[in-house]
């Protein structure tokens, strides 16, 4: 897949502003956009669709946060950072101890302590994006500064538990949703 923040002339950075994501999306699309070509021949009415296509998967891309991430490893040579175990014996008891409770809360049919859950993980999510942009920072920083793949240390380790943690909050997030519509 080609590197979204460069289809979209972005610098790579975790901390994007959605609304300027979005600004950013629609004047490279009007740019490009197809019908600004219909008098020109195929092969040029073809790359226009083609670049389109491109921005507004680019902008797909990095619109959703997990996604964002998942380019920001890959820019750094980290390729492998899909669906993982959690390994922090902390996290894994706090989302044992969620699920619990939202099981709870569905037996009872107990939608406030359901709107409470999913607001509690909303928040949590929105900090755990606060600290990714920090570790992201810090691991683009050092990839910048020459270190090889592999070899980020500490900033990898940090980047990839948060990603993990909002993988898992995204989840249950979804979980609510599911559990709210049954209800």
């Amino acid at each position: 897949m080609p590197n979204p923040f460069e289809t979209l002339g972005l610098a790579p950075t975790f901390a994007l502003d959605g609304a300027a994501l979005e600004q950013r999306q629609r004047d490279l699309n009007r740019a490009v956009h197809p019908d600004r070509h219909a008098g020109k021949g195929s092969g040029e009415r073809r790359h226009s669709l083609n670049r389109a296509m491109d921005i507004n998967q680019a902008y797909r891309s990095l619109r959703d946060p997990a996604s964002r991430a998942e380019a920001l490893f890959e820019l750094c040579g980290v390729h492998d950072v899909g669906e993982r175990t959690i390994a922090d014996p902390v996290l894994l008891g706090d989302m044992l101890d969620q699920r619990e409770l939202l099981d709870e809360a569905r037996r009872g049919k107990d939608l406030a302590r359901l709107e409470a859950l999913k607001r509690d993980m909303l928040e949590r999510g929105r900090q755990i994006e606060a600290a990714l942009a920090k570790a992201f920072e810090a691991l683009l920083a050092s990839s910048v500064a020459g270190q090889k793949p592999g070899a980020f240390g500490p900033e990898l380790a940090d980047a990839q538990r948060l990603f993990t943690e909002l993988k898992y909050v995204r989840r249950f997030g979804e979980e609510v949703a599911a559990i709210e519509d049954e209800i």
